[in-house]
């Protein structure tokens, strides 16, 4: 059995999601950034009896859109918890009394709460919250590499098929996908006419009264998209435009790791070393960010066909980094990053180098392949891959080469 997203031509499966959700305890705890369709997935494609929706005036909406004060709720959710699945969505909006209230409960029935913003890393992962070892935790972020290549067959082809994949990940980019325009047009169009809707997005996870921490968050946020992906390197940048009090990496390590735990950036560790590299999970929010921090797009007038010569800089990026991650998901091995010589990608085991590979998103010739040959000869010992949008007449005996039209997943 597999989830299924269906909106207009694209059917969006999500089976790795339903697959990790059954191995999963009775109090399951959902949570992730806004618009990766995690209320969607729950409501359509999992089993439950009640649902709620918490709103931020203490009050809560049932299935039928009915509204229930919060002792209402109380007096439905102590009668049916034992006896039906209960799904509770914007679960950080309840009160801290009704945390208290499941603690002494205890896990009882089956219970799904969904939650987005960035109350989740403050209740549920301080160590004085009274939920710590109730939930199972069930981070959701963009669809799965291998679920949006499979869902987008039949649809697209070649290299018009894994730009499209790259980006679609993002569920709320399926809607207004057109399949007769290329990924890089339809990105472009998408960025010049929602940039408030994506800024928006962002904005809804911190509360008003942390606006002197959202900029720090999105400090970070345009700072990675800008090429400085160290912790070190991070900081410089935040101090220089004045937004923690010293260059000192240690004081945004809890900045950086919020941002993991909610979705919006992870790290990836250098090979052989203490240092860690952090990135963009989402390559739309890498797009945004770029170009805010470049050009201020959102604020000023900025012609559609810069935004695309834009993208046309960073598809190459982050093509890279999707197979980076598909290869590390489908072998079971761990992602690293190797700067001497610097690979595109690095798979590890036990900390030795199994898998190398380069990604080159345009046309080669045999000296250029020879070229990578040499360059990924250096690991001796490790499998090594090169892949491009179109092999053509290439041959390699050093290295397996793989294009688009040959992609399994």
């Amino acid at each position: 059995m597999f989830t299924i997203i269906m909106i207009m031509n694209i059917v969006i499966r999500r089976t790795q999601e339903l697959e990790r959700i059954k191995k999963l305890g009775p109090w399951i705890l959902i949570f992730g950034r806004r618009k990766t369709g995690k209320t969607y997935f729950v409501k359509n494609f999992l089993e439950w009896h009640e649902y709620f929706f918490a709103r931020r005036d203490n009050k809560l909406l049932d299935k039928d859109g009915n509204e229930l004060s919060l002792e209402a709720f109380l007096e439905v959710f102590k009668r049916e918890i034992g006896n039906k699945t209960i799904v509770i969505d914007e679960f950080h909006r309840l009160p801290e009394s009704f945390f208290d209230f499941l603690h002494s409960l205890g896990v009882k029935g089956k219970l799904i709460a969904i939650s987005s913003t960035l109350s989740y890393s403050r209740k549920m992962l301080n160590r004085s919250s009274p939920l710590l070892g109730l939930f199972s935790e069930f981070k959701f972020n963009l669809v799965d590499e291998k679920d949006i290549i499979n869902s987008l067959k039949g649809l697209l082809n070649g290299k018009e098929l894994i730009e499209a994949a790259v980006y679609l990940r993002e569920p709320w980019l399926v809607p207004k996908f057109e399949e007769n325009k290329n990924a890089r047009d339809f990105l472009a169009t998408f960025l010049l006419e929602q940039k408030g809707s994506i800024k928006a997005l962002i904005g809804e996870i911190f509360s008003e009264e942390e606006r002197r921490l959202s900029l720090v968050y999105e400090g970070i946020l345009k700072a990675i998209s800008d090429g400085k992906n160290t912790s070190t390197e991070i900081s410089s940048y935040l101090f220089s435009r004045k937004l923690i009090p010293k260059d000192n990496p240690g004081l945004i390590q809890r900045y950086l790791e919020v941002l993991r735990d909610i979705g919006l950036i992870d790290k990836v560790e250098v090979f052989d070393s203490r240092k860690f590299k952090y990135f963009h999970i989402s390559p739309l929010l890498d797009l945004h960010y770029y170009l805010e921090e470049k050009y201020a797009y959102s604020e000023v007038e900025v012609p559609e066909k810069f935004i695309r010569k834009v993208i046309d800089e960073k598809i190459p990026f982050h093509v890279e980094s999707f197979f980076a991650s598909l290869l590390s998901k489908k072998l079971g091995l761990k992602m690293v990053k190797v700067e001497k010589p610097e690979v595109d990608i690095a798979l590890t085991e036990f900390n030795r180098i199994k898998v190398v590979g380069e990604v080159k998103w345009k046309k080669i010739n045999q000296k250029e392949l020879e070229a990578i040959e040499e360059k990924l000869y250096h690991f001796k010992n490790a499998e090594k891959y090169i892949i491009l949008q179109e092999k053509g007449k290439l041959e390699s005996k050093k290295a397996k080469l793989i294009d688009c039209n040959d992609l399994k997943t």
